[in-house]
């Protein structure tokens, strides 16, 4: 299972790299979301009053998100639109993985797919499309997958399209911080 959740999430990063800022700014949020996740599963009281699994170690987990974090801000100074750097395929695929990996190691896995929503909804927009027209002889649900490009062809700017998914990030990351305690 923890090989699917890392695979999954590497690729889901990757399929969401097509818009200027889109993947780094995403990435951010999910890390944000995780460094709190290590945080308080790396402190005892914290991790009981959650009622979450402690796991030893989980605060250097939350130094490294730090750090993460303001790499991808470093790099979303350069990638946001116009962009004149790009991401590449070697780096969204890396932030994926790093992503899954630290879903595991904080025993947060059953959260990726809130806290990741948005690439959760670009990777069901590219299989819903594959389906669609190999099933349907060639007929299209979106006018292009990802899901990001079917925006960007129906008229919404790219600019645009980019904020729109980090706020749908923002809430999902909020939405996911919630839960910690409502369980």
């Amino acid at each position: 299972m923890g090989v699917f959740i890392i695979v999954g999430s590497s690729n889901a990063v990757n399929l969401t790299d097509g818009l200027d800022g889109l993947a780094a700014g995403t990435i951010i949020f999910c890390a944000i979301a995780y460094a709190v996740f290590a945080y308080f599963a790396g402190h005892m009281k914290f991790a009981v009053y959650l009622q979450i699994i402690p796991v030893a170690g989980a605060g250097e987990i939350t130094i490294f998100l730090a750090a993460l974090i303001g790499a991808c801000l470093g790099f979303l100074w350069f990638n946001s639109y116009p962009a004149e750097i790009f991401m590449g395929d070697t780096s969204s695929l890396f932030l994926g993985g790093v992503i899954g990996t630290i879903a595991l190691c904080v025993k947060q896995e059953l959260l990726l797919p809130i806290v990741g929503g948005v690439f959760v909804m670009e990777t069901l927009s590219v299989i819903a499309q594959m389906a669609s027209y190999k099933l349907r002889g060639g007929k299209r649900i979106f006018r292009m997958a990802p899901i990001h490009h079917h925006f960007e062809l129906g008229g919404v700017a790219e600019p645009k399209v980019t904020v729109r998914f980090w706020i749908t990030s923002i809430v999902l990351m909020l939405a996911a911080i919630a839960s910690l305690k409502i369980r």
